[in-house]
C-alpha cells in the first residue's frame, strides 16, 4: 500500500463525509439542537460505525452478502426503519422548543451509530473506494492503518463542523427556521429510509 493510495482513499472520503445525506443532516440537526458535545458524540458515533464498514468491506463482507442475500436485506430493512422513525420523530418535534439537557452524550453516540450502522451503503461505497484505489493482498496492520485512518478522518470532521454549528449564531439562526428545517430534514430521511425499503 502506497502513501498516494492512501491520500486517493482520504480524498475520496471527505468528499463522501461531507455530501449530504442521512448521517450529515442527522449530524447537523444534532449539534444545533442539543450543543456541541452531543454533536461532537454523535460524530463519533458515525465515524465509529463508517469506519467499522470500511473494515468489512477490506475483509470481504461484500462477498458474503453476495453469498447469503437475506444478511444484506434484512440489515438495508432494518436501517430504512430506522432512517423513517428518526423522520417521524423530528417532523414531530419540529414545533417542540429545545432543551439542550434533552439528550446526552451517549444517546447521542448512540444514535449517530445506528444511523450509520444502519446503511449498507456505506459498506458498498467502501468496498467500491478500497478496490479501485488499493490493490489486493493487503496485510493486518495495513488494514489496521486504513480503518484508523478513516475513524480519525471522520472524527476530525465531524468535531470540528460541531463547533462551527453549535456556535451561538448558528444556534440561534437554527432556532429561528427550526420548524421548516426539521420539516425538511425529516422528509429528506424519510425519503431516504423509504428509498432503501423499496429498492431491490
Amino acid at each position: 500500500m502506497s502513501a498516494e493510495s492512501l491520500l486517493a482513499f482520504n480524498l475520496v472520503l471527505m468528499a463522501a463525509i461531507a455530501s449530504p445525506g442521512a448521517a450529515l443532516l442527522y449530524f447537523i440537526k444534532t449539534c444545533v439542537s442539543d450543543g456541541r458535545k452531543a454533536g461532537i458524540a454523535t460524530g463519533i458515533g458515525l465515524g465509529l460505525a463508517a469506519s467499522l464498514w470500511t473494515l468489512a468491506a477490506l475483509l470481504g463482507l461484500e462477498g458474503l452478502f453476495r453469498l447469503f442475500p437475506w444478511a444484506y436485506t434484512t440489515l438495508k430493512i432494518a436501517g430504512a426503519l430506522y432512517l423513517i422513525w428518526i423522520a417521524v420523530q423530528t417532523w414531530r418535534a419540529a414545533r417542540a422548543p429545545i432543551s439542550l439537557s434533552a439528550r446526552g452524550s451517549g444517546h447521542a453516540f448512540w444514535s449517530g451509530l445506528l444511523v450509520n450502522a444502519g446503511n449498507p451503503k456505506s459498506m458498498l461505497f467502501a468496498a467500491a473506494v478500497i478496490v479501485v484505489v488499493f490493490p489486493q493482498g493487503l496485510a493486518g496492520p495495513e488494514i489496521a492503518l486504513i480503518v484508523a485512518n478513516h475513524l480519525v478522518l471522520e472524527i476530525a470532521f465531524y468535531s470540528l463542523f460541531a463547533l462551527l454549528l453549535s456556535s451561538a449564531p448558528a444556534r440561534r439562526r437554527y432556532l429561528n427556521a427550526k420548524p421548516l428545517l426539521d420539516r425538511i430534514t425529516a422528509g429528506i430521511l424519510g425519503a431516504l429510509g423509504l428509498r432503501l425499503l423499496l429498492e431491490r
